[in-house]
């Protein structure tokens, strides 16, 4: 099998009496999900366990099995070891590329040598650290059933020799304006995927890619719309659309599908908003009522950024950030568990402190009762 050889971009012929339906129903979804993205005074804070859940579901794509309690209770002292601990790890490498692509994105534009960056912290000390993290491939890759020589390959990515000059393409393409932003999205994540530029971690960093895009082009308030949900739930019609534009020069397939997952996952995205931010107004309450506190507000920001951790934590988190005494701790966290906000997931022992959660919250980052 040869080498792929990437479309010239943007993509020409597409049948727009097909997408254009599609991308004002996409369109009209996503707006109404960054309006409600608008309407919340600290998305970071609130929105951190879908931040989590899309490191989880992108990296389940690739076959990881961990889960976000599982992640939440290893960096809340409660490691896991073995194949769930090193899935741990490529899912926190994968947000902490999620938080230095936000940072990044507030000043610069999407760039090579920034994905390069992305793409080291993605692969720091983790399964693939041997593939050559932070640089693209030197060496042909191909894609197909484990072992199998490249002549029996599903897919064979461009030559690593003419790699940079795809790439360049690619770049630019990103900065210019196509006929419709969201259709513009399913190129760039669908061109870069073809491109295959890494030897390993090519889809986690595509899909990162995707609300990144949407902010530059200012669809989006915030880099926060993820994907991975739906096409986790749909990863077969996912890999069979990209296949069919490197096998029959099929756009327009990938585009609708890019479309009605934007559609589905906008909907989805918007009710889970809309019921985070309502958890956060009620716990507001509840906590001001069982604590009489001053410091109501820091507590429920902090229980929403790490809803699982350790009370020591907590304790040190606070004082630090607001100069809250860590004696007054003990008896705000009594409060919370009296009122059945907080749950003991673990009792102290000797010198090790007890580790709580907010079951509500990772319930519902969940979409199922785990806690």
């Amino acid at each position: 099998m040869q080498p792929f050889t990437p479309h010239s971009l943007p993509i020409e012929s597409l049948d727009y009496r097909l997408l254009l339906p599609l991308v004002g129903q996409a369109n009209a979804e996503l707006a109404r999900y960054d309006g409600l993205l608008q309407g919340i005074p600290n998305p970071a804070v609130m929105l951190s366990p879908l931040t989590t859940q899309e490191a989880v579901l992108s990296s389940r794509i690739e076959g990881t099995q961990a889960t976000v309690d599982d992640v939440l209770e290893h960096e809340a002292g409660l490691l896991k070891e073995g194949e769930k601990g090193l899935d741990i790890q490529e899912i926190s490498n994968y947000r902490k590329a999620l938080f230095a692509a936000r940072e990044h994105l507030a000043d610069y534009p999407i760039r090579l040598g920034f994905i390069l960056e992305l793409h080291r912290i993605l692969l720091s000390s983790v399964r693939g650290e041997n593939k050559t993290p932070g640089e693209f491939r030197r060496t042909q890759n191909w894609i197909g059933s484990y072992g199998c020589k490249i002549e029996q390959a599903s897919f064979v990515p461009p030559n690593p020799l003419q790699l940079m000059d795809y790439l360049q393409a690619w770049e630019s393409y990103t900065v210019s304006d196509d006929i419709d932003f969201l259709i513009q999205a399913a190129v760039m994540h669908a061109q870069f995927e073809l491109i295959h530029p890494f030897n390993d971690g090519n889809g986690r960093i595509g899909r990162i890619l995707i609300p990144l895009f949407l902010y530059q082009k200012s669809v989006l308030s915030q880099p926060m719309f993820y994907l991975s949900e739906y096409l986790e739930r749909h990863r077969d019609a996912y890999y069979a659309h990209l296949k069919e534009i490197s096998a029959n020069n099929d756009w327009n397939g990938w585009i609708s599908f890019f479309l009605q997952a934007v559609t589905t996952q906008a909907k989805q995205n918007s009710e889970r908003v809309i019921a985070i931010k309502n958890l956060y107004d009620e716990m507001k309450q509840r906590i001001q009522a069982s604590t009489r506190s001053q410091y109501t507000v820091h507590l429920l920001d902090a229980i929403f950024s790490k809803p699982i951790f350790r009370t020591t934590d907590l304790a040190e988190q606070l004082n630090a950030e607001f100069g809250i005494h860590e004696k007054t701790m003990p008896k705000l966290i009594r409060q919370l568990r009296a009122a059945g906000i907080l749950q003991e997931l673990k009792p102290a022992s000797g010198n090790r402190p007890a580790t709580l959660c907010f079951p509500q919250l990772v319930n519902l980052a969940e979409g199922r009762q785990v806690l």
